[in-house]
Protein backbone atom coordinates (compact mmCIF):
# COMPACT_ATOMS: atom_id res chain seq x y z
CA UNK A 1 0.00 0.00 0.00
CA UNK A 2 1.54 3.70 -0.89
CA UNK A 3 0.81 6.45 1.37
CA UNK A 4 1.32 9.99 0.15
CA UNK A 5 4.47 12.19 1.52
CA UNK A 6 1.64 15.05 2.99
CA UNK A 7 -0.80 14.26 5.13
CA UNK A 8 -1.11 10.52 4.48
CA UNK A 9 2.71 10.08 6.10
CA UNK A 10 1.54 13.05 9.15
CA UNK A 11 -1.06 10.37 9.90
CA UNK A 12 0.90 7.35 10.24
CA UNK A 13 2.86 9.61 12.42
CA UNK A 14 -0.03 10.00 15.05
CA UNK A 15 -1.57 7.33 14.64
CA UNK A 16 0.89 4.61 15.89
CA UNK A 17 -0.50 2.92 19.16
CA UNK A 18 2.60 2.01 21.30
CA UNK A 19 5.72 2.76 19.35
CA UNK A 20 7.28 4.09 16.45
CA UNK A 21 11.16 3.15 15.34
CA UNK A 22 13.31 4.98 12.56
CA UNK A 23 16.23 4.00 10.34
CA UNK A 24 17.76 6.92 9.22
CA UNK A 25 20.42 6.17 6.50
CA UNK A 26 20.63 9.12 4.35
CA UNK A 27 23.24 11.84 4.54
CA UNK A 28 21.36 14.80 3.46
CA UNK A 29 17.20 14.98 3.19
CA UNK A 30 15.90 17.56 1.16
CA UNK A 31 12.98 19.22 3.27
CA UNK A 32 12.53 22.58 2.13
CA UNK A 33 11.14 23.85 5.91
CA UNK A 34 15.12 23.20 6.92
CA UNK A 35 16.91 25.17 3.96
CA UNK A 36 16.51 29.00 5.84
CA UNK A 37 17.21 27.10 9.61
CA UNK A 38 19.88 25.40 8.03
CA UNK A 39 21.69 28.04 6.39
CA UNK A 40 20.83 30.33 9.86
CA UNK A 41 23.48 27.42 11.74
CA UNK A 42 25.48 28.09 8.86
CA UNK A 43 25.59 31.52 9.36
CA UNK A 44 26.45 30.71 13.63
CA UNK A 45 22.85 30.87 14.08
CA UNK A 46 20.34 27.75 15.84
CA UNK A 47 17.32 28.56 14.62
CA UNK A 48 14.69 25.29 15.68
CA UNK A 49 11.26 27.58 15.11
CA UNK A 50 10.82 25.01 12.58
CA UNK A 51 10.96 22.03 15.01
CA UNK A 52 8.31 23.69 17.28
CA UNK A 53 5.26 21.68 16.34
CA UNK A 54 7.52 18.42 15.91
CA UNK A 55 8.76 18.93 19.75
CA UNK A 56 5.32 19.33 20.80
CA UNK A 57 4.20 16.39 18.98
CA UNK A 58 6.55 14.24 20.90
CA UNK A 59 5.96 15.30 24.12
CA UNK A 60 2.34 14.30 23.84
CA UNK A 61 3.30 11.12 22.84
CA UNK A 62 5.49 10.19 25.12
CA UNK A 63 3.04 12.00 27.94
CA UNK A 64 0.70 9.13 26.36
CA UNK A 65 2.83 6.48 26.89
CA UNK A 66 4.31 5.93 23.40
CA UNK A 67 7.52 5.56 22.46
CA UNK A 68 9.42 7.71 19.94
CA UNK A 69 13.10 6.02 18.99
CA UNK A 70 15.67 6.29 16.07
CA UNK A 71 18.93 5.45 14.70
CA UNK A 72 20.71 7.59 12.50
CA UNK A 73 24.17 6.40 10.35
CA UNK A 74 26.75 8.66 10.74
CA UNK A 75 28.18 9.39 6.94
CA UNK A 76 32.21 9.09 6.19
CA UNK A 77 32.87 11.55 5.70
CA UNK A 78 30.22 13.22 7.66
CA UNK A 79 27.77 15.44 5.73
CA UNK A 80 27.13 19.38 6.50
CA UNK A 81 23.50 17.98 6.97
CA UNK A 82 24.27 15.60 9.57
CA UNK A 83 26.68 18.23 11.50
CA UNK A 84 23.48 20.63 11.71
CA UNK A 85 21.18 17.52 12.53
CA UNK A 86 23.90 16.44 15.64
CA UNK A 87 23.29 20.24 17.14
CA UNK A 88 20.02 19.94 17.01
CA UNK A 89 19.07 16.74 18.22
CA UNK A 90 19.10 17.36 22.15
CA UNK A 91 16.18 19.53 21.04
CA UNK A 92 14.51 15.72 20.46
CA UNK A 93 16.05 13.91 23.10
CA UNK A 94 14.87 16.92 25.46
CA UNK A 95 10.94 16.15 24.11
CA UNK A 96 11.54 12.35 24.72
CA UNK A 97 12.65 10.73 21.39
CA UNK A 98 15.34 8.21 22.00
CA UNK A 99 17.94 8.71 19.31
CA UNK A 100 20.98 6.81 18.76
CA UNK A 101 23.76 7.10 16.27
CA UNK A 102 25.80 4.52 14.33
CA UNK A 103 29.15 4.75 12.45
CA UNK A 104 28.54 4.23 8.28
CA UNK A 105 30.86 1.05 8.44
CA UNK A 106 29.16 -0.30 11.45
CA UNK A 107 26.05 0.11 10.14
CA UNK A 108 26.91 -1.58 6.59
CA UNK A 109 28.68 -4.71 8.70
CA UNK A 110 25.19 -5.48 10.17
CA UNK A 111 23.99 -5.29 6.19
CA UNK A 112 21.07 -3.35 6.68
CA UNK A 113 19.08 -1.42 4.21
CA UNK A 114 20.62 1.57 2.06
CA UNK A 115 16.64 3.03 3.11
CA UNK A 116 14.93 4.69 5.29
CA UNK A 117 12.11 3.16 7.25
CA UNK A 118 9.75 3.35 10.07
CA UNK A 119 8.91 0.41 12.06
CA UNK A 120 4.93 0.93 13.86
CA UNK A 121 4.05 -0.70 16.53
CA UNK A 122 6.05 -3.20 15.69
CA UNK A 123 3.86 -4.83 12.64
CA UNK A 124 3.52 -2.55 10.43
CA UNK A 125 6.75 -1.38 7.96
CA UNK A 126 6.85 2.13 6.29
CA UNK A 127 9.33 2.39 3.78
CA UNK A 128 10.22 5.68 3.23
CA UNK A 129 10.61 7.55 -0.40
CA UNK A 130 11.78 10.79 -0.90
CA UNK A 131 11.97 13.28 -4.08
CA UNK A 132 13.32 17.08 -3.77
CA UNK A 133 10.35 18.27 -1.09
CA UNK A 134 11.15 15.58 1.06
CA UNK A 135 9.11 12.55 1.73
CA UNK A 136 7.31 11.81 -1.64
CA UNK A 137 5.63 8.92 -0.32
CA UNK A 138 5.23 5.92 1.89
CA UNK A 139 5.50 1.98 1.25
CA UNK A 140 3.44 0.38 3.51
CA UNK A 141 3.70 -3.37 4.57
CA UNK A 142 2.21 -5.87 7.28
CA UNK A 143 3.41 -8.74 5.29
CA UNK A 144 5.01 -10.81 8.51
CA UNK A 145 8.17 -11.75 6.76
CA UNK A 146 8.78 -7.97 6.07
CA UNK A 147 7.76 -6.93 9.57
CA UNK A 148 9.99 -9.37 10.63
CA UNK A 149 12.85 -8.91 8.59
CA UNK A 150 12.80 -5.54 9.84
CA UNK A 151 12.59 -5.82 13.09
CA UNK A 152 15.62 -7.77 12.89
CA UNK A 153 17.11 -5.29 11.43
CA UNK A 154 15.83 -2.56 14.29
CA UNK A 155 17.09 -5.01 16.64
CA UNK A 156 20.61 -4.95 15.65
CA UNK A 157 21.24 -1.27 14.87
CA UNK A 158 19.64 -0.70 18.22
CA UNK A 159 22.15 -2.86 19.96
CA UNK A 160 24.96 -1.64 18.09
CA UNK A 161 23.83 2.04 18.06
CA UNK A 162 25.09 4.62 21.07
CA UNK A 163 22.77 6.99 22.69
CA UNK A 164 23.04 10.79 21.84
CA UNK A 165 24.33 12.15 24.83
CA UNK A 166 26.99 9.09 24.89
CA UNK A 167 28.28 9.97 21.30
CA UNK A 168 27.83 13.43 21.57
CA UNK A 169 28.18 14.67 25.68
CA UNK A 170 29.71 18.21 24.69
CA UNK A 171 26.41 18.90 22.57
CA UNK A 172 23.95 21.25 23.89
CA UNK A 173 20.85 22.49 22.87
CA UNK A 174 20.05 25.93 22.03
Amino acid sequence: MWVDGGEGFAELLRGFERSAWRWECQGTYPDPAEREPMQAWRDGRLDAEFMTEWLAQIRRLRAAGQVFERVRMLTEPLTEYLRWMISLTPLNVEAGEDIRWIAERDARQLDVPAYDFYLFDDRIVARLHFDETGVAGVELSDEPGTVAEHRRWRNQLWRAATPHDEKFAATRSP
